[in-house]
């Protein structure tokens, strides 16, 4: 069995999708594979109450008890442990966690640490994605599931869903459009990236 281990920091509405879709699709049957673990950042991260109340194990690592990164990486690395066998090593699933994560730990976990990002990739990596796609004149925009590597929001694209910027948007009403089709997106990325060959 594959685990799935998901970070959060807030309402971890990403994260209730990919828990729900697992359940109602049997990925555990179907794709060998399970949401197992939710940490966070934040002890009054929203997304821990809805994980709890699913069953599922649940930590809690806040950055402001570590002195640098690499102490902070390096607990996370002890919380995901216990989920991370070497003949199926876990998925490490980024959902609205709002840390910038050290190159080690993200080589330690390379080529299956993911991360969803509020843009049409490569174009506005890092934070204020909406307003900048509405202030560049944009017709659409969108989301982006990607592997994430050392450099910002620049890892291999995994898949996207695009969606129109409409007269009047502002950077409020455009983040709910795209969210709605972010919870599609990353369950289908995932299903994807479960289903491939070995």
């Amino acid at each position: 069995m594959r685990n799935i281990v998901i970070l959060i920091s807030g309402t971890g509405s990403n994260m209730a999708a990919i828990v729900r879709a697992a359940a109602q699709e049997d990925w555990a049957q179907r794709l060998g594979a399970r949401v197992a673990c939710v940490i966070s950042n934040r002890a009054d991260a929203g997304g821990l109450a809805f994980a709890r109340d699913h069953g599922l194990d649940c930590a809690v690592v806040a950055h402001r008890d570590y002195p640098s990164r690499q102490a902070f990486d390096a607990a996370l690395v002890e919380q995901i442990a216990p989920f991370d066998a070497p003949d199926a090593p876990a998925l490490v699933v980024l959902a609205g966690f709002m840390r910038i994560l050290t190159p080690e730990f993200t080589a330690r976990y390379a080529g299956r640490l993911l991360n969803i990002h509020p843009s049409l990739l490569p174009a506005f990596p890092g934070l204020h994605t909406h307003q900048r796609a509405i202030d560049a004149g944009c017709r659409f925009a969108g989301a982006t599931v990607h592997q994430v590597t050392a450099e910002l929001d620049h890892g291999p694209i995994l898949d996207q869903a695009v969606v129109p910027v409409l007269p009047g948007d502002d950077a409020n009403t455009l983040a709910q459009r795209v969210l709605s089709q972010e919870h599609r997106l990353y369950v289908r990325a995932l299903r994807r990236l479960l289903a491939a060959p070995a």
